[in-house]
């Protein structure tokens, strides 16, 4: 399996019962047992998006987790082993969390083993081209093409929303053009 938590989506109280399930009975609201996140990608992997909003007694959760291969729901006391695969992503840099104290340094540690940067689209501007043909063909099949002056415009403007700005962008023009030209 590969499982996908949203970090900063999920409100803090509700994340320890997101991520390590919970028992019958544990809080209020509670009426059936429910397994995690980390049961759920058992054998799997599991991927934390935005794992810099993490609370920092959840990232303590987290990091024994990791060494320990065990994950004890809510309400329970019993442990159970989980052998997940992690990735985690951020927007943020971790490195700077750490030296300000609002991010733990031995979870980074733990989950940095293998660090792929990703440039802003600003700074690859060879993608944006294909990624909007790539959009509109997705949105409006052969039926939308970006004109020359449509082209010069989005390879003019640093995009600081990054990919979902330039889907967004492309979205709205494909919905106000007229067929076959934009």
């Amino acid at each position: 399996p590969f499982i996908v938590v949203n970090c900063g989506a999920i409100p803090e109280n509700l994340i320890e019962s997101e991520l390590f399930g919970h028992v019958r009975g544990a809080f209020t609201g509670a009426v059936a047992t429910r397994p995690g996140k980390f049961q759920l990608a058992d054998n799997g992997t599991l991927f934390l998006d935005e794992i810099a909003d993490l609370p920092l007694a959840m990232q303590v959760k987290l990091l024994r987790v990791i060494q320990e291969q065990s994950v004890r729901p809510v309400g329970s006391s019993k442990e159970e082993s989980v052998n997940v695969r992690f990735l985690s992503a951020t927007h943020r840099d971790l490195g700077k969390l750490v030296r300000s104290g609002d991010f733990r340094e031995d979870l980074y540690y733990r989950i940095n083993v293998i660090e792929l940067h990703v440039p802003a689209l600003r700074e690859r501007s060879d993608d944006i081209l294909q990624l909007a043909d790539h959009i509109l063909e997705r949105l409006s099949g052969s039926k939308n093409r970006l004109d020359e002056s449509a082209r010069s415009a989005l390879l003019c403007y640093a995009f600081p929303g990054n990919v979902r700005e330039l889907q967004n962008v492309i979205e709205h023009v494909a919905v106000l053009a007229e067929p076959d030209q934009i």
